[in-house]
């Protein structure tokens, strides 16, 4: 799982433009080991306005129903897509924004100090270790989810940086998109459900106005 993260951003910037299940997806072997270098350019695909028509991110931040001084991560964060709106929606909180390309979290750190965001830390996660420098109330994960190889693993130990209460929020691509990684690679919603409970979580709730993408959102068992 050594570019799982990074797999995971080119399978978003094909999404964002609008390219289906085929050949030049993220997941096929001449694409697996793409570089992302240059993060302006990729930033020019991920923050293209058009693609809030169906990530609708406004709404999915809203739908966590954070507190202003809440403590975020953004797990896969690419140029800051979702990061840069979590910052802006806890002002007296802090967001971590993961990814584990290095010239992405460059990008991002210069983006935070670009837009006077004081309260956006990019981090250098690794495959197996979001590397959080601090617990949590929300981890949310946009589109990567099906990248990471050892999920129960992962998970349990990403458990480990969440505050009492605190929750997993999952966003992935559902099997009748038109959009995103072919649909032999994608994880059904049921499964994700399934493989977060052996991980020690259980799902807390669900959100069904994404077109392309389930929305799930976990909390690990014995907390309320």
């Amino acid at each position: 799982m050594t570019r799982a993260l990074s797999t995971a951003v080119l399978t978003l910037a094909l999404a964002c433009a609008g390219l289906g299940p085929g050949p030049a997806q993220a997941q096929s072997p001449h694409t697996h080991q793409h570089s992302f270098g240059g993060a302006e350019r990729w930033a020019e695909v991920f923050d293209d306005p058009s693609r809030d028509a169906w990530q609708k991110p406004h709404q999915v931040i809203e739908a966590l129903a954070l507190k202003p001084d809440a403590t975020v991560a953004d797990i896969g964060s690419g140029t800051g897509y979702f990061a840069v709106r979590l910052a802006h929606f806890v002002p007296q909180g802090r967001v971590y924004a993961v990814d584990i390309e290095p010239d992405m979290v460059k990008y991002l750190a210069d983006r935070a100090r670009r837009e006077g965001l004081a309260n956006l830390t990019a981090v250098a996660g690794a495959p197996d270790d979001a590397r959080l420098p601090g617990k949590v109330d929300l981890a949310l994960m946009v589109d990567t989810y099906h990248h990471i190889e050892q999920r129960e693993g992962y998970f349990r130990k990403l458990a480990q940086s969440l505050k009492p209460g605190g929750r997993v929020a999952i966003v992935d691509f559902n099997a009748k998109s038109a959009m995103g990684p072919p649909p032999s690679q994608r994880i059904a919603g049921k499964r994700v459900v399934a493989e977060m409970a052996k991980a020690g979580y259980r799902l807390q709730g669900e959100h069904r106005f994404l077109p392309n993408q389930y929305y799930l959102v976990f909390q690990a068992r014995g907390e309320d």
